[in-house]
């Protein structure tokens, strides 16, 4: 099976482990899949991830969290995907949810959130939202 999409591929993932109720997920890795996976764990969407070395390639272990057996992560949608990019102004970049979400932005600057973005008045394309 080839990833057309490995982005959005790492969100199928995670949204179906999370509706199993799975402790944690194993998804391939890539650097800005380990960027994303870090805003995600400093946001406290997810409590923690681990690399998996192996012989070829690497997987990321991905620890979810859960409060009173729910998941804090109730949505992650893809915003971009590789036949429709989305992206922001500067001007554009809005809050998720009236800032009780987030929206993960690559920039100029690196992969952040939308919060960190508006701060720096900076825009780009907009991987997901996660809420």
């Amino acid at each position: 099976m080839s990833v057309q999409n490995p982005i959005v591929n790492f969100i199928v993932m995670m949204r179906n482990a999370l509706k199993a109720k799975h402790e944690e997920v194993i998804v391939p890795s890539s650097k800005l899949i380990l960027t994303i996976n870090k805003i995600l764990k400093d946001e406290g969407f997810i409590e923690d991830f681990h690399i998996i070395e192996e012989k070829s390639f690497h997987k990321i272990k991905i620890i979810l969290k859960y409060v009173n057996k729910k998941p804090v992560i109730t949505n992650i949608q893809p915003v971009s995907t590789s036949g429709r990019r989305i992206y922001w102004k500067k001007d554009e970049v809005k809050k998720v949810r009236n800032g009780l979400g987030i929206a993960i932005l690559s920039t100029s600057k690196g992969v952040m959130t939308d919060h960190k973005a508006r701060l720096l008045g900076i825009g780009g394309e907009v991987i997901c939202t996660v809420y």
